[in-house]
């Protein structure tokens, strides 16, 4: 074989195949102070709304000033973490950049996080573990145009931004700088499950966590391999939205009023499948009972970044 030609000025070539450039990382106290700002900054707006919930402002007042006070500081530690131990470019330090395709990547990332979502239900269902509700109060102000469009605002747009930049932004940055990333995808959706925990809703935060620690890892995971968080941003708002919109328009309400839902996925009720009383021998739920009444929780599991606009019922 002869030699191989000169290479023209100015490029060079190489016969080993170039690896890809690593995600950059950021210190796992980057990391840290971003879970100490939300969670922090989420109790303060609930501190402040009971401050100032007597002086009866119009609801658009409540939920703007509950969202900038529970996610305005998460938005300044990630600028702040990204100069101090990153390049100063939120692109490069979190992920915060997008394609084009992201507009199709996005639904895609969107059904992931449901079938997560579903495989969790299924999980806890079936282990028989608590799981709360958190969208009863979301239909409590369906007739308030006002809290309607502010609630869609919160939910579909500063949450997913903010909830997105720092779960896999920089808490994923971070963890990355001391974790292999199937660790990382773990760890931060969990992370992101427990977020959600309220004491209100007692032991049934134990089954709402696991779920949405299931969505934020089918989140993490659509990051780690897009590199960028923008793909994880739209599946969010989705996410979001379309629970929103069974909620707000009462289409579950409807379906079951019409006994359509559960005669058509034959749900059985778990309470009478060990009933001495009933006729016949008692049975365990066998795996369509169980699927089944997965579905039925989930009617109640979906929008899980409320914690600022769930309060408005209170107005």
């Amino acid at each position: 074989m002869g030699a191989l030609p000169p290479p023209i000025p100015g490029t060079a070539y190489s016969l080993t195949p170039t690896s890809p450039e690593p995600t950059p990382t950021l210190p796992i106290v980057a990391a840290f102070g971003a879970l100490a700002v939300l969670t922090g900054s989420l109790i303060a707006s609930k501190y402040l709304l009971d401050a100032v919930v007597g002086f009866e402002w119009p609801v658009v007042v409540y939920v703007a000033l509950l969202a900038a006070v529970g996610y305005g500081p998460s938005l300044v530690w990630c600028r702040v973490a990204s100069r101090r131990w990153g390049t100063g470019d939120l692109g490069v330090d979190i992920g915060l950049q997008s394609r084009l395709a992201d507009l199709g990547w996005g639904p895609v990332v969107w059904l992931c996080a449901v079938g997560a979502q579903i495989v969790m239900a299924v999980v806890v269902v079936g282990l028989g573990i608590p799981v709360a509700n958190n969208t009863d109060a979301l239909s409590e102000g369906v007739h308030d145009r006002t809290y309607v469009i502010a609630l869609v605002i919160t939910a579909l747009v500063a949450a997913p931004i903010v909830e997105e930049m720092v779960f896999r932004g920089v808490v994923m940055r971070g963890l990355r700088s001391r974790m292999p990333i199937l660790a990382v995808i773990v760890v931060q959706g969990v992370l992101f499950g427990a977020a959600h925990f309220d004491p209100v809703r007692g032991a049934g935060n134990i089954g709402l966590v696991m779920v949405l620690a299931g969505v934020g890892m089918a989140f993490g995971g659509a990051t780690a391999i897009f590199g960028r968080i923008v793909p994880a941003m739209i599946a969010h708002a989705m996410f979001n939205g379309v629970i929103l919109l069974i909620v707000l328009t009462g289409v579950v309400d409807r379906l079951e009023d019409a006994g359509s839902v559960r005669e058509e996925v034959a749900i059985v009720d778990q309470s009478d499948l060990s009933d001495p009383d009933r006729q016949g021998d008692a049975h365990e739920p066998g795996p369509r009972s169980i699927i089944g009444e997965a579905f039925d929780r989930l009617e109640g599991v979906g929008v899980e970044d409320r914690d600022v606009v769930e309060s408005c019922e209170r107005f």
